[in-house]
Parts: C-alpha cells; sequence; structure tokens
C-alpha cells in the first residue's frame, strides 16, 4: 500500500486543498491530510479540533483519505506512519523557490521520503487560508471558494 501525507494548516481547508487531495487519492492508496502545528505561524482562526472536523466533513467523499495534526518535523511523520511521500501543492512559480528547498532539506533528512508536487486545477491557483479568512471577516460570501461547511463555520466565527 503507498501512503502519502497531505501536510498543511488548513485554516481552513479551500477547494484548492480539496482538489489536490483529490489528485492525490487518484495516484496514491492511501492519503493522510495532516494538519501541521507550525508554532511560527500566527495563531490560527480555527482551533485544531475544529480543523480536524472541517476536513473530516468535507473530505468525506474520499474513503481512502485519513486526516490527523502532528507536531515536529514533516519528515519524522512521513517516517512514523509509514508513508513514502509528502504531498506539495504549487499554485505559482512564487511557491516553488520555498517548496524547493523544503523538499530539499526532507530528501536530506530522509531520502526514502520523496516530496510530490500537484498543481490544483487553474480555477483555484489564486485561492489560499489567507485570503479566504480575509473575505470572511469582511462578511464577503466564499461559498464558491470553500466547502459548505467551511463557509459555515466562517459565518459563525464571524458573526
Amino acid at each position: 500500500m503507498r501512503k502519502v501525507i497531505y501536510p498543511g494548516t488548513f485554516d481552513p481547508v479551500t477547494f484548492g486543498h480539496v482538489d489536490i487531495i483529490k489528485r492525490a487519492c487518484e495516484l496514491f492508496d492511501s492519503v493522510i491530510v495532516t494538519i501541521a502545528l507550525n508554532p511560527n505561524k500566527l495563531t490560527p482562526l480555527f482551533t485544531v479540533e475544529e480543523r480536524i472536523e472541517l476536513l473530516k466533513e468535507s473530505l468525506k467523499e474520499f474513503p481512502n483519505v485519513e486526516v490527523d495534526s502532528f507536531d515536529g518535523l514533516t519528515v519524522e511523520y512521513a517516517r512514523k506512519v509509514g508513508a513514502v511521500g509528502i504531498i506539495r501543492g504549487l499554485r505559482a512559480v512564487s511557491d516553488f523557490e520555498y517548496e524547493f528547498q523544503m523538499a530539499l532539506m526532507n530528501r536530506k533528512l530522509d531520502g526514502d521520503v520523496s516530496t510530490i508536487f500537484l498543481m490544483p486545477h487553474e480555477k483555484y491557483t489564486y485561492l489560499n487560508s489567507s485570503i479566504i479568512r480575509n473575505l470572511a471577516s469582511l462578511k464577503s460570501d466564499v461559498s464558491d471558494f470553500v466547502p459548505e461547511n467551511v463557509s459555515r463555520a466562517l459565518r459563525e466565527k464571524f458573526g
């Protein structure tokens, strides 16, 4: 069984994330979508528990997806769960430099875990969680960009 992980903060999950996950599910037997706890990032809008629930509901159509969270090095988590690779999404060329550096570092740390770059459908390339949070905070309708359960959760957060 070929297992991969797709780490991210998913604060919140967007249709761009879902598109990457769909593509990964077509390529691998098992995909673990995992919330990476990053102390260097600003305080997230949603708690880890809320993000896990939002992901589970958003991804329920994919039988080979598991949702988890971890703290520490991504490559160590991949090794711990027996993953052969780490999925990373590339929206634009600007994403590539950082992701390329991380992929090389991960390869240095564990040469048995590959980084697989996947691009979302072009209709999602401009999406990111920061833009969604900003739009939602300004009471804008984000239902074209996120699953319905996420849109509802954002409306509840921002009243």
